[in-house]
């Protein structure tokens, strides 16, 4: 993406910062695996979001002092012949190139530099990404320096980016949507590759192998979030992950799944028929879900209480399923559906976003109703990404085969 984006990001993160401030983004680092080997990289989220470049231990900081902004980016630098161990790394013209920033210093310079200008400025607040998601989760870089720093600078105030910087990432750009619609085209000829292999007697990871590879060749280097191959009654475990068992003949399929496309993620559920062919159960349960899921959708536009969501897709499905008898009183739907019906998508798979607010324009969400019944070994989802826009809404993944004649169609050819 251009690098005008990232500029303009940046400043809009710092006009929610107070004046005669530091705020400092720490890019990440692979963990330690076992042995010699780590695990892959994966960028920190709100780095990115505001830096555009995908590198170990870079450290983003940035001076806002007098109202004006001083940008700078640490980077590793190695020597030539580290180099030919352990690959290329981003030089200095890259980095400007990519960030729009043109204050590069190298990695080792940063507690030095940091130390001058804390001493030598009259800085009052150090702004840090300080998510920390449970009280046991590792310690990050962020929440070690605000240690350090409370020790040397008592008079320095410690604060928290992190919900700036999401409230800021709810909304996305149009550059973004574009990024989430090719992560979505990818994740979809995958899910037609599957559709075209699958046959009883086939296992779950070998039916999953085939979406593997068209993301690869596709481009995409790496998943959303790991696959859920779920069949037949693997169905009603929300987040079945063992994926390694055998299809059988009459099976329905759920497949929770998405590519990630330039840290841009897609998140997509479709479930069909292993040989094919719905029964006409199957079929019946499946349309239940599919018109929660269009009055869902039909339901988002701007204003409306994210809440509510969810409200909509029980009211369908309570309606549909009193009709067929699976349930008499209302509060029996928990039995069958027990998760919420959407999330926020972006950056992150679950991206980030509160609940307690109102629908704006390019909020990008996932419509995600089900039904699992486990005496009966079905578990049906359907979900599609959408984002908010003026009036309504505009299915990302609408080109994604979900009827009953549809998929039945494809599978058959």
């Amino acid at each position: 993406m251009n690098k005008e984006l990232y500029i303009t990001t940046r400043k809009k993160i710092m006009d929610n910062v107070e004046d005669n401030s530091l705020l400092v983004l720490f890019s990440g680092t692979a963990p330690h695996k076992s042995a010699d080997a780590d695990y892959d990289f994966i960028v920190n989220k709100n780095f990115f979001y505001m830096v555009g470049i995908e590198r170990e231990k870079f450290i983003l900081l940035i001076e806002k002092r007098n109202k004006k902004l001083k940008e700078t980016l640490f980077i590793d630098k190695v020597t030539p012949l580290e180099e030919k161990w352990t690959g290329f790394r981003m030089k200095e013209d890259e980095a400007k190139s990519i960030s729009g920033i043109e204050s590069i210093e190298p990695l080792g310079y940063f507690n030095d530099y940091l130390n001058s200008i804390l001493f030598n400025n009259d800085y009052s607040n150090l702004y840090l990404d300080l998510e920390r998601r449970g009280w046991d989760s590792d310690e990050t870089k962020a929440l070690k320096l605000a240690k350090n720093i409370r020790d040397k600078y008592p008079h320095i105030n410690i604060n928290n980016s992190y919900s700036i910087i999401a409230k800021s990432r709810m909304v996305k750009t149009t550059e973004e949507i574009e990024m989430i619609k090719k992560a979505i085209d990818i994740t979809n000829q995958g899910i037609k590759r599957m559709m075209e292999k699958s046959k009883p007697g086939m296992m779950e990871y070998q039916l999953e192998a085939y979406f593997d590879f068209e993301l690869k060749t596709l481009g995409a280097k790496r998943h959303s979030f790991n696959t859920i191959a779920a069949s037949g009654e693997n169905a009603i475990v929300l987040h079945y992950g063992e994926n390694n068992c055998e299809m059988k003949d009459g099976d329905l399929i759920l497949f929770d799944l998405g590519a990630e496309y330039n840290n841009y993620c897609a998140d997509i559920s479709r479930t069909f028929p292993v040989n094919g062919r719905f029964t006409e159960r199957q079929k019946e349960i499946y349309n239940i879900v599919l018109k929660s899921q269009l009055e869902t959708i039909k339901a988002v536009k701007p204003g409306l209480p994210f809440k509510e969501l969810n409200n909509v897709t029980k009211k369908v499905l309570i309606e549909e399923c009193k009709k067929n008898g699976l349930i008499k009183e209302d509060e029996e739907i928990i039995k069958y559906y027990y998760h919420g019906v959407s999330h926020y998508l972006g950056l992150d798979t679950h991206d980030v976003g509160g609940r307690e607010v109102n629908l704006e324009p390019g909020m990008v969400l996932t419509i995600e109703p089900g039904l699992y019944i486990e005496e009966e070994g079905i578990g049906i989802r359907i979900e599609d990404n959408v984002v908010v826009t003026e009036d309504g809404c505009e299915n990302l993944s609408k080109d994604i085969i979900k009827s009953v004649e549809e998929i039945e169609a494809f599978m058959n050819k």
